[in-house]
């Protein structure tokens, strides 16, 4: 695909390279000459310098071939109004904007071709914000992510000894957890010496205190499958968050009245601001989150959830690094920079989150070829989930109609699990309604038949894999 984006800025940058990796033509719009020769010295892209909102630039950029627009500028106003010029100027199929402001959602008339003609408006600040509300909901988890409309959900946990499916092989889940059907599609086991290691994934494979396991299950089951792969922690009642931005802001708002919130901002018309928008019992604090004696002074040691959330990557590790030694039960850490994200792993930090990469998922399901519907990125890009619809019949399809054993999947990759019986795109609320409850959702075996209009759920444990899925799934040559 010929794809531009404007802006440079961490998320542009993520979301480049990422889609400069599936061979797609990239093309970056930027005011700042030296920002795209870093770019381009480091991806097979093109940098445009300009402004994206002048006609002429999107033109320089190729703007008349393009198959999508994404703009992801620092300034809503800046996003909107070049989603529409590309719309309405150079017919560009699909426009994608990144908007703070909630007064935009998606759905919203604004959003039309009549409006600014965006087709979808993405947030990373709500994304994060969604992230941390799944971890909060199931403590135990280190990544929970919804598939089909929220029936199935795809959870990663780090095993523990002593739970009842550690230590034990895959053919025997069955036996030790009889009442609930899950399916593990990738173990990542911890390497001293290097990264974790990906373990083959079949019947005799072990799962070893400390693996990172990946298992898909319906949504109804994920509490029994934590409880299988980990002690039951404590529930999360307090939550010390670092950082009163954007997210910090948005987050506390969300937790307001479930949980006791407190708030560390350095800065004091911000703590006033903040203040003025969150309730009286949300306690805000000015201070330094790396000031150990203000966490001794507000029982860092009872706080259930610790989220370092600033803008700066350092502080929001070395404030989460103190906060785990002083006794917080589990520490999250905002970290924009990659590299610093893959020097976490296996840390004292439990998660590590990149608030770009929370937000390639909801790009990449634009990208990808066929009837995708959700894509989500996994450790940090390296490995990907997706949830597809599959069309055609057994004439026309190289799925329809035959068991999940006889397909031919990438080494590794995995169909686990597949639900039927899903509303369609047009269905009107109650025929939604309706459908979501007798919807059937099926933990995919070896002797499982797909058949049209399934929605099935792939892991796939390396991108690269991505194109071979696609011409699984496709049903002609006229497809793509």
């Amino acid at each position: 695909m010929n794809i531009i984006i404007l802006g440079a800025g961490r998320v542009g940058e993520s979301v480049a390279e990422s889609l400069v990796s599936e061979k797609n033509d990239i093309t970056v719009i930027d005011t700042n000459p030296q920002r795209l020769r870093e770019l381009q010295d480091r991806f097979d892209l093109r940098g445009v310098v300009g402004n994206g909102i002048q006609p002429s630039v999107l033109q320089e950029a190729g703007a008349q071939d393009a198959d999508m627009m994404i703009a992801c500028a620092p300034m809503d106003e800046t996003n909107l109004v070049t989603c529409k010029i590309a719309h309405d100027v150079f017919n560009i199929p699909t426009t994608i904007a990144r908007l703070r402001s909630p007064e935009f959602p998606d759905g919203s008339p604004l959003m039309e071709k009549s409006g600014f003609a965006v087709n979808r408006v993405i947030c990373p600040e709500a994304s994060v914000t969604r992230y941390v509300r799944q971890l909060i909901a199931y403590p135990e988890a280190l990544q929970v992510l919804e598939f089909a409309q929220g029936l199935v959900s795809l959870i990663a946990v780090r095993a523990v000894a002593g739970a009842p499916l550690v230590r034990h092989t895959i053919s025997e889940l069955p036996s030790l957890v009889p009442d609930v059907d899950m399916r593990i599609v990738s173990i990542y086991r911890p390497d001293p010496e290097g990264p974790d290691q990906a373990i083959a994934c079949d019947g005799i494979t072990r799962i070893e205190p400390g693996d990172e396991v990946f298992v898909l299950a319906a949504t109804r089951h994920i509490r029994t499958v934590l409880e299988a792969l980990r002690r039951r922690d404590r529930p999360v009642k307090r939550v010390m968050i670092a950082g009163g931005g954007r997210v910090g802001l948005r987050l506390a708002r969300e937790l307001k009245g479930e949980y006791r919130v407190k708030i560390i901002e350095h800065d004091a018309g911000r703590c006033e601001y903040l203040a003025s928008q969150l309730p009286a019992d949300t306690l805000i604090l000015k201070g330094d989150s790396t000031d150990e004696e203000l966490l001794e002074g507000e029982n860092i040691h009872d706080m259930d959830l610790f989220l370092g959330l600033t803008s700066d990557d350092e502080d929001n590790i070395m404030a989460c690094l103190l906060a785990k030694r002083m006794g917080a039960k589990r520490v999250l850490a905002l970290i924009n920079r990659k590299a610093y994200a893959d020097l976490m792993q296996g840390s004292q930090i439990d998660i590590a989150l990149s608030p770009a990469q929370t937000v390639i998922g909801e790009l990449l399901a634009y990208v990808r070829r066929g009837d995708v519907e959700a894509v989500h990125s996994l450790r940090r890009g390296a490995a990907e989930a997706l949830e597809a619809v599959v069309r055609g019949d057994a004439k026309t399809s190289k799925v329809v109609g035959r068991p999940i054993g006889e397909l031919t999947l990438p080494p590794g990759a995995q169909i686990g699990a597949i639900v039927r019986g899903l509303p369609e795109n047009g269905a009107d609320d109650l025929q939604r309604e309706q459908a979501l409850k007798s919807a059937q959702v099926i933990i995919a075996h070896h002797d499982t038949v797909i058949e049209a209009n399934d929605h099935v759920i792939v892991f796939l444990p390396r991108k690269r894999m991505v194109r071979d899925v696609e011409k699984l799934l496709q049903v002609s040559a006229t497809f793509f």
